[in-house]
């Protein structure tokens, strides 16, 4: 998936995956509920921003206006700074993940 967003070109095939989820069994039962999403997490390669690829239902981050206040299921890039990217991390990825990927990590 591609995007440029304020001129910002975002590209999963060349930017670093540090992990994937979805919602299933959080809430969601089905992949065809409303509010089901699937997304991953990457970091581009030269300039190091972060960003979600993904696609879920109408009630989800992704989803796309179809006119009149009706929403869709849809697929998009999302951007994200550094401290979002970690809270979608700490939320939906496993601690090695994290530790992997983010520096300044204390223990507790």
């Amino acid at each position: 998936m591609k995007a440029v967003i304020n001129g910002v070109r975002y590209d999963t095939a060349k930017a670093a995956l540090i992990g994937e989820a979805d919602n299933l069994g959080r809430g969601v039962e089905s992949v065809t509920d409303f509010k089901y999403w699937s997304a991953g997490l990457y970091r581009t390669p030269r300039s190091g921003r972060y960003f979600l690829a993904g696609e879920g239902g109408p009630m989800t981050r992704f989803s796309r206006s179809t006119g009149n206040n009706s929403w869709a299921g849809g697929a998009k890039i999302i951007p994200l700074d550094e401290e979002d990217a970690l809270a979608w991390a700490e939320e939906n990825l496993p601690a090695e993940v994290i530790e992997r990927h983010f520096a300044g990590i204390e223990d507790a």
